[in-house]
Formats: structure tokens, sequence, C-alpha cells
């Protein structure tokens, strides 16, 4: 069963700018887009992994990092830009690449691709397909159950996700 992210919990993704300042430290700040790799490259410490992270997760672990280089141990992780992407791709009205600057479900991605094709999509049969960990993993999602509000768990996109919707066998 897939992790969900609250909608509300920001995540740090690729692509994202952060600002990374240092009250104690002025010298430190930094602003850097995350790399596709994840990781920031930063004065004194070098690579950080920031990717997948939340902004106050980061902070604590660049101030144990930097801790012996700062007088206030205080280290403040702020979004400046965020784009998030996702691709819909098999029997729905507009597939393609979706940017959005928000959280997305696998619902509300389907909705922005112009919806489920009825002629052609197998709604008990979407799979959301991500790279996690080194792998290709594939998540099932009864859409046709969402759409009957059988649902109520929404399933939250990371970016890069793939929304596949497949076609319906239809036997002449």
């Amino acid at each position: 069963m897939p992790v969900n992210v609250a909608p509300d919990v920001q995540t740090l993704n690729y692509g994202d700018v952060i600002k990374i300042t240092f009250p104690g430290a002025p010298n430190l700040n930094d602003s850097q887009q995350i790399r596709r790799d994840g990781r920031v490259n930063l004065a004194i410490i070098g690579e950080v992994k920031a990717v997948d992270k939340t902004p106050a997760a980061l902070e604590k672990e660049l101030a144990t990092a930097y801790a012996s280089q700062l007088t206030s141990k205080e280290v403040k992780v702020t979004v400046v830009s965020s784009t998030f992407v996702v691709y819909v791709m098999g029997a729905v009205m507009k597939p393609g690449k979706i940017t959005t600057e928000r959280s997305l479900t696998a619902f509300d991605a389907v909705m922005e691709a112009g919806g489920l094709d009825s002629t052609r999509a197998n709604a008990k049969a979407v799979r959301v397909i991500r790279q996690e960990e080194g792998q290709i993993k594939n998540y099932p999602i009864n859409m046709k159950a969402v759409l009957n509000g059988d649902s109520s768990e929404p399933f939250y996109l990371k970016s890069y996700d793939t929304v596949y919707v497949p076609e319906k066998i239809s036997w002449f």
C-alpha cells in the first residue's frame, strides 16, 4: 500500500528552489534549486539530500550539520518556488504532462487531463507508476470506486509520477 502524503505538509521536490538562511551566520545564506538527483551543494558541508523532506526536517538536519560553525543554532529553509510535474496517459481525453504548484491526487490529475474517456477507459484498473528507491513501482487505483463515492482515501501523487488509465478490453 502506498504512503499517502498529507496535502498540507509540503515535501521538497526535484526542481524546487529553496532559500536557506542562517540568522547567526548570514555569510552562509544560500538559494538553490534542488537537482535531479534530489540534492543541493552547500558551503562547508557539501552535498545534502533535500528531496522528500519537509522544510522543517531539512532545517533540523542543517542545524546539526552546521552546529560547529554557528553561534545561533537557527536555520530557516523557505520554498521560493515549487513546480510539480505528473504525467497522465492512456484512456483520458487529453493525455500528457501536468504542471502544478499544489499537491495533486491521482483523481485530480485525471480530471486535469480532461477526465476519463468513457468509451475506452477501464476505470477499475488505473495505476500510478512511481520510481522509488531505484525501482519502478505500480500502485493500483479503482477510479470507478472513487467516482461512485465508495473510496474515501485520496492517493496523493509525487512529482514525476505517471497516472496510467488502461483501455477496457472489448470483444467485437
